[in-house]
């Protein structure tokens, strides 16, 4: 699609699935709103989550679905009425629309003449890729609850596709999800990668003796098999910090060796003294961009990381940290014996000067440059 020639951006509105808790998406958000301190429109808001935050004092639309019997909270339970939801924001007063989706935010009403630019940070995964590996995690391979869920997620996935023209102009966050958009919209994106906010840590160039890892357990995040690796014989004597809490939790404490230590979910700033000191961060999850690599590097920690989805453009081997392939405890093994064979060769502050290229400033400059090119400012 050719540039809308003429169009003057008077009024910009801000799109969001759910804002409910800080995280990547939220820090997309957070660098458009401290662009244009746009209104956001979301299908829950938790502003109890917000006191802190850059969103304290915006100005945020919910859905009907905020007003629901535990909305804020169990949100994801109201999954059937999401495409409803969204299409009932009223939008016809703004000249741009940024949305910002992993679900359905792409899926606003716009008007002619109006500008709908979507940030995609994926198309919804547990409709699409990760389809058959969520039904069989949610043991709903079979049985009532099983034909219902089925039956949702594929009028999700018609919905989906059928809001592809609804957007003007994809932006996706890494190359991994622009393929990804071609796959199943057929449509092009511009690659611009996510924010990361590099000056809030620092470089230390003395590691101490423990690898870190940090995620919510979920899953598809593969902590048990870091985990396990650290219960192999030939890593029994090395420490592995575990931070993060979720579902798995009981599942990871379980199958722990002594020289694992699970600490749960942990503030920003102790995160980032745990990131700071790391000998190496491990990353062992198929994701489609990954910020918790890049703030590890910031710090000039190397990466051992799952040599797919967008670890392959945050990480660069035997630079910035190192690649496994298969998600394996005996693959993260073999990885972290290579590292320790090497790891003196690692620069911490070559790694920083690496992650200082996906820093919020940076990610500003591209997307006003990318607006620039569309619409007049």
């Amino acid at each position: 699609m050719g540039r809308k020639e003429g169009l003057v951006m008077k009024n910009i509105a801000l799109v969001h699935d759910w804002l409910v808790t800080l995280a990547g998406a939220e820090k997309v958000l957070e660098a458009f709103y401290e662009l244009y301190k746009a209104p956001i429109y979301t299908l829950v808001v938790d502003k109890d989550k917000l006191k802190n935050s850059v969103f304290k004092d915006a100005d945020i639309h919910t859905s009907f679905i905020q007003s629901f019997p535990m909305g804020k909270k169990k949100y994801r339970l109201y999954l059937p009425f999401f495409p409803l939801a969204i299409e009932q924001f009223d939008l016809s007063d703004y000249d741009v629309i940024i949305s910002s989706s992993h679900a359905v935010a792409k899926g606003v009403l716009t008007r002619p003449g109006q500008v709908h630019i979507c940030y995609c940070h994926t198309p919804v995964r547990y409709a699409w890729d990760l389809y058959f590996s969520y039904m069989k995690e949610s043991g709903l391979e079979s049985g009532l609850k099983g034909i219902i869920a089925k039956f949702i997620l594929h009028y999700i996935r018609i919905w989906d596709v059928s809001t592809v023209n609804r957007v003007d102009y994809f932006i996706a966050n890494s190359n991994y999800v622009k393929r990804r958009i071609w796959k199943i919209y057929r449509r092009d994106a511009e690659v611009i990668y996510p924010p990361v906010d590099v000056d809030r840590f620092s470089v230390i160039s003395k590691k101490e003796d423990f690898y870190l890892t940090a995620s919510r357990l979920v899953p598809y995040k593969k902590i048990d098999v870091i985990v396990k690796a650290f219960s192999l014989p030939s890593l029994r004597d090395r420490k592995l910090i575990v931070i993060g809490d979720g579902p798995d939790m009981k599942k990871i404490k379980k199958i722990a060796s002594p020289n694992v230590e699970i600490l749960g979910y942990q503030p920003f700033e102790r995160l980032r003294d745990y990131l700071e000191k790391a000998k190496a961060f491990i990353f062992a999850a198929e994701e489609d961009f990954g910020i918790l690599p890049v703030e590890a590097q910031a710090c000039g920690t190397p990466v051992i990381a799952y040599g797919r989805g967008g670890a392959l453009e945050t990480v660069v081997d035997g630079r910035t940290g190192l690649y496994f392939y298969r998600q394996t405890p005996e693959d993260v093994m073999e990885a972290i014996v290579k590292f320790e064979s090497m790891q003196n060769s690692f620069d911490p502050l070559e790694i920083r000067r690496h992650a200082e290229t996906f820093s919020k400033d940076k990610f500003k400059k591209r997307f006003e440059s990318f607006i620039s090119k569309i619409v007049n400012v």
